[in-house]
C-alpha cells in the first residue's frame, strides 16, 4: 500500500511518546487532520492515474512490461479498496456517535 501515507500521524505517535502533551487547537488539529486526508487521497489519485497511464499505453501498442501494468493495476486497486473500507468505517462511527443519547 505504497500510495498510502501515514507520516502525520507518526508525529502525533512522538509526541505522545515523549510525554508532552498536544497543544494543538480544534482548528489546528481540524487543519492538520483534512490535510492529511487531502495527502492521502491525492496519493491513491495518483495511484490510479499511473495504472490507466500504463495501461493505456500497453493498449497502444508503446514499450511496455505487461507485468508492469499488472503491478501498477493491483496498486491501485489494492489502495481504492483501503480508502472504501476507511471511509466506511468512518461513517460506521459518525452514525454511532449520532446514535447515541446525551
Amino acid at each position: 500500500m505504497e500510495g498510502i501515507s501515514l507520516s502525520a500521524g507518526s508525529n502525533t505517535f512522538d509526541v505522545l511518546k515523549n510525554g508532552q502533551s498536544n497543544t494543538n487547537t480544534p482548528y489546528e488539529a481540524q487543519r492538520n487532520f483534512a490535510s492529511v486526508l487531502k495527502d492521502s487521497l491525492n496519493k491513491v489519485n495518483e495511484t490510479q492515474v499511473a495504472s490507466d497511464n500504463l495501461s493505456t499505453k500497453l493498449v497502444n501498442g508503446e514499450d511496455v512490461e505487461l507485468h508492469s501494468v499488472m503491478i501498477a493495476s493491483q496498486k491501485a486497486s489494492v489502495t481504492m479498496q483501503a480508502t472504501l473500507e476507511v471511509r466506511n468505517k468512518v461513517v460506521e462511527a459518525y452514525q454511532e456517535m449520532m446514535r447515541m443519547s446525551i
